[in-house]
């Protein structure tokens, strides 16, 4: 066993995920939980699909839960989501479920890579391609790169549409009100969950040609309610905008 072949197969067998990956039907930014419902719905209707993480780890808020307790409530609404993706849950009371917070990452995590999609991990997008009026791709780094604050130049990848799956910051819908292409963003609004659910998923669509946004990203761009650890209004968020982007990919 060589090092220097361990090496060779890394780099080689990552270098060729780049190189397949710089011309997608969709670039989703950001692994939490709406951007791989969307991934997972995308690639199982034919799209070519990748996910770009800036994070080490997917799974966006996932993971703890609610306050490091590692549970998170999904509702009736949604709990087909957690069957598709074959994770399990125990019944709280009529219309609450609960589930796993790592199950509930890493199950998602491993079923969309399983269903075609690319997870790049450690990639922060940078910036938009926006042509003829039109988002058109993403602008990529690496992520240590923009967290020394390097000038090291980027990458570009090129995609017939963009999500931005960012959370509560909306960082690539930034990008277009930075430029004086969208209204400014008031961000989230308070805690109501009840709101805050539903106005997640009503509030997911397409915010400029080429671009939609899901998840918490939505309800930032209209100020809508946060809605804490419920996680229902965030899967149907992720499917219904890839269920909207797949018949765009029809015409």
């Amino acid at each position: 066993m060589r090092d220097v072949e361990i090496s060779k197969a890394i780099v080689e067998a990552y270098f060729n995920d780049l190189i397949e990956n710089l011309q997608l039907d969709v670039a989703v930014v950001g692994a939490g939980p709406s951007g791989m419902v969307a991934a997972y719905h995308l690639a199982k209707g034919g799209a070519k699909v990748a996910i770009f993480e800036k994070k080490l780890s997917t799974g966006g808020g996932i993971w703890g839960g609610a306050m490091g307790f590692n549970k998170v409530v999904v509702q009736e609404e949604a709990k087909s989501i957690l069957d598709e993706f074959g994770i399990s849950y125990k019944e709280f009371e009529k219309g609450y479920y609960v589930a796993d917070a790592v199950e509930v990452a890493a199950t998602m995590a491993s079923r969309t890579v399983k269903a075609g999609v690319k997870i790049f991990n450690m990639v922060e997008v940078e910036d938009l391609v926006v042509k003829n009026n039109r988002v058109a791709g993403v602008v990529i780094n690496w992520t240590p790169v923009k967290m020394t604050n390097l000038h090291v130049d980027p990458l570009t990848v090129e995609a017939k549409f963009v999500i931005d799956s960012t959370g509560h910051g909306a960082m690539v819908s930034q990008f277009l009100v930075r430029r004086g292409l969208m209204e400014g963003i008031p961000g989230e609004g308070a805690m109501w969950a009840e709101m805050g659910e539903k106005l997640t998923v009503e509030n997911t669509g397409e915010v400029y040609p080429g671009l939609y946004v899901t998840g918490m990203a939505a309800n930032a761009l209209k100020g809508s309610p946060r809605m804490g650890p419920i996680f229902g209004g965030m899967f149907l968020s992720g499917r219904k905008a890839a269920m909207e982007i797949l018949e765009k990919l029809k015409k």
